[in-house]
This record gives structure tokens, sequence and C-alpha cells, in this order.
């Protein structure tokens, strides 16, 4: 009678606690869930917000020639402009030249921890170019306003240092590390028996680097140029206190410019809510969204790509 008992009461505590582990993963699983949704739900609510607030400058105010082909952009004039074609100059001229320098920093960088660097000093380098990500944007701001303007001004002989040049090299050191980290990540994903089948006929390190691993990694490593690309095209703190924040349309590395990003944060701030300005501003935040997403959609494509290859 006793043992019987004792394997009811088993039995009942059996069950009990598979009751108490399928609630627990069903939790589990609706806190995973929401988790895989909330970005999504927070991007397309962000998205909905800036379009709202932007809506009335597109159905009333908004010129289509006025606003991609005009470089005036005098929102408090008498007789207001709502030009941004020479923010967008300097926006991609600063990107531009940022992607000339973070290119091959990145893909030097990339190369070295894929194929040379070993056991501590990859895990080590890998974690600096983690913490090079880190820096605030505004640490890159000073050091291009406080570094980087009179050094260009002794170097080159010009009469301010807050221009394109300061900019590009501040912004692509800056996408240096996510560039490094997505091609690491790139090159680590070629098969080993590409490199092997490359030195049994015989190539160097160096040939089958780049004959071999380059090719076979392209696609990942253009997804990491366009998530650099998008990086540098939605900056803005750093690009605001480097670019000298003048609006022009730039003939040199050596003239100050103004980007689209650093135009919504020097000026919304002094705007009243829901007047043209306002509204305008947002309109260039739906611009700017549109292409930064487009972008890193780009490069999400392509990385997918070269992961089912």
């Amino acid at each position: 009678m006793a043992n019987g008992q004792t394997l009811v009461s088993h039995t009942v505590a059996e069950f009990d606690r598979r009751d108490r582990d399928w609630y627990i993963d069903k939790g589990v699983q609706a806190l995973v869930f929401l988790g895989g949704i909330s970005a999504i739900v927070f991007i397309i609510g962000i998205f909905v917000f800036v379009t709202l607030q932007g809506f009335g400058f597109l159905l009333e105010d908004f010129s289509f020639s006025e606003f991609f082909l005009s470089p005036w952009w005098e929102p408090t004039d008498d007789e207001p402009t709502y030009g941004i074609l020479a923010l967008m100059a300097g926006t991609a001229s600063v990107t531009g030249l940022a992607m000339l320098v973070a290119i091959p920093f990145s893909l030097g960088a990339s190369i070295y921890i894929a194929e040379f660097a070993t056991g501590r000093k990859r895990e080590f380098l890998k974690v600096l170019v983690e913490l090079l990500a880190a820096i605030p944007s505004v640490v890159w701001g000073f050091i291009g306003l406080s570094i980087m303007n009179p050094l260009i001004i002794e170097l080159f002989n010009v009469p301010v240092g807050l221009n394109v040049l300061n900019a590009g090299v501040i912004l692509g050191l800056m996408a240096a590390p996510i560039m490094t980290s997505i091609a690491e990540d790139a090159l680590k994903a070629v098969p080993d028996r590409y490199r092997e089948a490359a030195e049994a006929l015989g190539a160097t390190r160096w040939q089958v680097i780049f004959k071999t691993v380059l090719p076979a990694a392209k696609n990942g490593l253009l997804g990491a140029v366009l998530l650099g690309v998008g990086r540098g095209f939605g900056e803005t703190m750093a690009v605001l206190m480097a670019t000298g924040h003048a609006i022009n349309i730039p003939g040199s590395i050596f003239d100050s410019v103004r980007a689209l990003t650093a135009t919504i944060a020097a000026e919304l701030g002094e705007t009243a809510v829901g007047d043209p300005h306002y509204q305008a501003l947002f309109t260039i935040g739906i611009f700017l969204f549109l292409i930064t997403f487009l972008i890193n959609l780009t490069a999400d494509l392509v990385v997918r790509g070269v992961r089912n290859q």
C-alpha cells in the first residue's frame, strides 16, 4: 500500500514538473518572439512618426525640382527655399572620401587578422577592433575639431581645417572597424580547401590570398563596404563638428560643407513644431531613412548571398 502511494505521488510530481516545464518553455518562446519582432516594430514606428511629421510639407510646400536640384537651403528667409542639392553633395563628398580612407585600412586589417594572425594575437586584434567601433562619435568629432583642424591648416596652408578632408578622415576611421569585422568574417568563411588546393598548385601565400581567397569572398567584402557606406551616410555629430557646417557644393577636399544629418541636428531645435521648416527637416529625415535602409538591405542581401554559396 505504501509503495502504491509512493508511486502515485511520484507520478503526480512528474506531471507537475512536466506542466511547469511546458509553461516555462512557452513563456521563453513568447519572450524570444517579442524580442525578435521588437526591432521591426520600432523601425516601423520610427518611420511612421517621421513620415507623419513631414507629411504636411510633402503635400503643400514640396517641389521635387527645388528640393533635389536647388543648392539653396534658406528656410528662414522671407521667401524660404528648401533645396538640398548642396547638402547631398556635402554628404556624398564626405562619405566618398571616408570610403577611400576606410577600405584600404579595413581590408588590410581583415586580411592580416584572418590569414596571418593566430592565437592570442588574433583575439587581441579582434577585441581592439571592437573597442574602436565603440568610441562615441562625439569623441571622434572632438578629435577632428581640436587635432585634425590645426594639423590640416599647418600641413596644407589653408585658412580653415574644418572641411571635407577632415570629416572624410574622421568618418573613415569610424567606419573602418565595422568594415573590418564584416570583411574578416567573409574571409574566414572561405573554405580551407580553396587555400589548400591553391598551395598544392604551387601558389605563394600572397597569391593564395589575392587570386583565391579575395575573389571567393568578394560578395562579403562588398557587403562590408556597403555597411561602411551606410555607417558614414548616417553619421551626425562627428560630421557636424568636422565639416565646417557651410552650405556649399565642394570644389576640393579643402572646402567646408554641410551634411544632411548635421543640418537636422543643428536646426531642428530652433524650429517651431509644425511649421514648414520643421516639416522640411523631417522630409530630409525620410530621405535619409530610405537611403540608409536601401544601403543596409543591399548589404544584407549581398552577405546572405555569400553565405549561401
